[in-house]
């Protein structure tokens, strides 16, 4: 199994939990999103090719797509774009609490 396969399964999973939290409670806020989004890619940019380049970790050319950023497969950047995703989206579907039941606590 290919990396690109893993990850279409993978964020195909994550796809259907957005989706849920968009239809069952709203959106999340697009531009905290985006700058985590900005943040957090560029942290994978250079911390996986520190690791990459430090042979901590190594990929088989037969299983990436062959698209890199430095010396990172571009699959490794779909853990990340899960990530920015799957937690706000989670986030969206846990049960609220009302004022009233802080107040109780």
């Amino acid at each position: 199994m290919t990396y690109t396969l893993l990850n279409v399964v993978f964020l195909g999973v994550v796809a259907l939990v957005a989706i849920a939290a968009i239809v069952v409670r709203r959106a999340p806020r697009w531009r905290a999103a985006g700058l985590a989004a900005v943040l957090l890619l560029a942290l994978t940019a250079i911390f996986d090719n520190v690791i990459i380049g430090t042979g901590l970790v190594a990929y088989d050319d037969a299983l990436i797509s062959g698209i890199r950023i430095g010396l990172a497969p571009i699959e490794d950047f779909a853990y990340t774009v899960a990530a920015l995703v799957l937690l706000p989206a989670v986030w969206e579907l846990l049960p609220r609490r009302s004022p009233r039941q802080d107040e109780h606590s």
